[in-house]
């Protein structure tokens, strides 16, 4: 049976635990519209379980954001203290400041939702607004990061495979290109996307007030266009990305075991040379030259680093998007919202620890970074004092 407008806008909640029961509307003058939640079924979580699980992720995701811009931040200051002379630089700075925005929109999207739990009066409809513009943007974020991540594994591939031609091939010039690039494509789809649904301005009879929500908008043509987009950008897009640094992974990792095993059967026999010799001093000299990594493979054990905490951090999303295109009620507007927003705190919760810990990666396997960054924060004038 349809509902009546007044029946519609009291299934408007107040907080986090009642966002299941929303029901959204075209505008005023449709009211007797079926609501767009398919059935009030609450899905897998009931809405004590649900509670508990989403505020546990709020207050993770809070401390989590905080960490991140600070280290993101200064991932950034330090690149552009190095300058950008070297192609890595720019991937590198380039993949900080998508992981810097695409924290700042989670931490938004953060308040909005804690202010809402905690029963502010907010004039618009938290979840819906939030997920329609902080989360939305944010989402398409995490495919620009994926890409990057991509594209500096796959470039330290190329300086395995063609070392001689990799500098012709990959120059500062066309990095920041490619990261132009990148950003375009991964990034502009979420403007069409939004065609999808409309802000509206309806009223509350909890608030006694007029408040902001976001409506479906129900044209076949721009339903057409918003399939095409999530099945090209939603599932596509991040899972070539997903695989295309897997298959980089793998081969930078055998690279690495096959770098090592070469330097230790060299090692041993310069150790015998040296022994039948009697040049105890100049083998000394020579095994530690061995066992000291090279600049390319201090670099590529960093990008190895950095790809596999992105393959964990990212596993989540690829899943839930998968778990989105198979189960058409797995969505905001279906059935398992409540385990959707779930899901999607989880998401947010492991790309936000992703970006947290990169400062901790570079700081430990760049020796130049770490000067950098110690210059920055005056680390070694309060070493020299000492």
């Amino acid at each position: 049976m349809p509902h009546t407008e007044e029946q519609n806008t009291t299934l408007l909640f107040r907080t986090i635990n009642l966002a299941s029961h929303n029901s959204l509307q075209l505008d005023e003058d449709h009211s007797q519209d079926p609501p767009l939640l398919i059935g009030e079924a609450t899905g897998l979580l009931n809405e004590e379980q649900y509670e508990k699980v989403f505020l546990f992720l709020l207050c993770a995701l809070h401390v989590s954001n905080i960490t991140a811009i600070i280290g993101n931040s200064l991932n950034i200051a330090v690149f552009v203290k190095l300058g950008f002379s070297e192609p890595s630089n720019i991937s590198l700075t380039a993949l900080a400041v998508s992981d810097l925005t695409g924290v700042l929109l989670s931490f938004s999207a953060d308040v909005i939702f804690m202010l809402d739990y905690e029963g502010s009066n907010l004039p618009f409809n938290a979840i819906n607004v939030a997920f329609l513009t902080s989360c939305g943007l944010w989402a398409f974020l995490n495919r620009t990061v994926a890409w990057i991540t991509a594209f500096i594994s796959f470039e330290r591939c190329l300086c395995i495979l063609v070392p001689l031609k990799v500098k012709r091939l990959v120059t500062p010039k066309r990095t920041l290109l490619a990261m132009l690039i990148i950003g375009t494509l991964t990034i502009c789809p979420y403007f069409f996307s939004c065609f999808r649904y409309k802000l509206v301005w309806i009223f509350s009879q909890d608030l006694n007030a007029t408040i902001l929500d976001v409506a479906r908008v129900d044209d076949k043509y721009i339903i057409l266009i918003q399939k095409i987009i999530f099945v090209i950008c939603g599932v596509l897009q991040p899972v070539l990305a997903f695989l295309c640094v897997i298959v980089c992974t793998f081969f930078l990792v055998v690279h690495l075991r096959k770098v090592s095993t070469w330097r230790k059967s060299v090692t041993s026999a310069t150790v015998q040379c040296g022994d039948n010799s009697g040049e105890n001093a100049e083998t000394s000299q020579s095994v530690t030259q061995n066992r000291l990594p090279s600049k390319e493979d201090r670099l590529v054990r960093m990008v190895v680093v950095i790809a596999v905490i992105f393959v964990v951090s990212f596993t989540p999303t690829c899943l839930m998007l998968l778990f989105a295109a198979l189960v058409d009620e797995f969505s905001l507007f279906g059935v398992y919202k409540r385990m959707y927003m779930v899901c999607g705190l989880s998401t947010f919760l492991t790309q936000s620890l992703s970006g947290s810990v990169n400062i901790l990666i570079y700081y430990t396997m760049a020796s130049k970074f770490r000067s950098a960054l110690r210059q920055l924060l005056r680390l070694d004038c309060e070493d020299q004092k000492k």
